[in-house]
């Protein structure tokens, strides 16, 4: 296990996923951070209290749908923090959410919520959201989830971890073994979930198992395909209800660690990787 490992870290009594402050890259430059809060005062409200942290340039703008979309091609945010509720209309927020995830599928949605319920906490996830934060928390929290957001990782405390992985087991069930009761599987194919259990990325992966990146990119694909699911996150059910693997039972760490990488870029997805 490499130090650059997503780890859970306790702040306020609450389990946030995020990666380890000692093996963080160091910011060449701010990360480029977009505010769009339910009003105006909000918006600017929240933007003024982040600018106070170095590591963010904020970009501020008209909490409204057509200002978001514009900006988004006009100022190339990094992390996207947004409000479920924009123009009084309570949904907009999500809305928005689902157009940046087609037309920039790369973008970094945090939707801010006023109360971790489960519904709310599932639809943003649906929406795409990279992570949800509470208003209930912390400013310096919320730096933390931008900077981890950034990172390319998932933020979401333990309950709201919760409510999302039994949404994933209820709805898609794994295919563990085929009608002759045989691995679904290969044992290479084994040993990369096996990885992205551990929490490990694509390069890591490839250097743990002696492959290109590109090597690992199709294993991926091939089972994501076999197992008929189209995230990490159902991946690393799969390894955590793998009756045959030989390694020791995933503790509650290494799940944290799992899930804390579950986002890494257009390669998680079920959409064959480039030749």
């Amino acid at each position: 296990m490499t130090q650059n490992r997503a780890v859970r870290r306790i702040l306020g009594g609450s389990a946030i996923l995020m990666a380890a402050s000692d093996s963080s890259p160091e910011l060449t430059q701010p990360i480029r951070v977009l505010a769009a809060d339910s009003t105006r005062m909000n918006s600017q409200l929240l933007a003024d209290a982040l600018a106070r942290d170095k590591r963010f340039q904020i970009i501020e703008i008209e909490p409204t749908e057509a200002a978001i979309l514009a900006a988004m091609d006009s100022e190339k945010p990094d992390v996207i923090l947004l409000s479920p509720l924009l123009q009084d209309n309570p949904k907009l927020g999500l809305q928005v959410a689902r157009q940046l995830r087609t037309s920039h599928p790369t973008a970094r949605v945090i939707l801010l919520l006023d109360a971790s319920k489960r519904s709310a906490v599932l639809e943003a996830f649906r929406a795409g959201a990279r992570g949800v934060f509470c208003r209930t928390e912390s400013l310096k929290s919320l730096a933390k989830c931008i900077y981890s957001a950034y990172l390319g990782q998932v933020w979401a405390n333990s309950r709201e971890l919760g409510y999302l992985l039994d949404a994933v087991s209820e709805s898609m069930p794994m295919r563990l073994s085929d009608s002759s009761g045989l691995s679904t599987l290969s044992k290479r194919e084994q040993d990369v979930v096996r990885c992205v259990a551990d929490g490990m990325s694509n390069r890591e992966i490839a250097r743990r198992l002696k492959l290109t990146e590109h090597t690992v990119k199709n294993y991926l694909f091939r089972v994501f395909d076999k197992l008929g699911v189209s995230s990490r996150v159902e991946v690393v059910l799969y390894a955590f209800n793998l009756g045959q693997s030989a390694a020791p039972p995933a503790t509650e760490a290494r799940q944290t660690s799992a899930i804390g990488r579950l986002h890494n870029g257009p390669e998680e997805s079920r959409r064959r990787p480039p030749q």
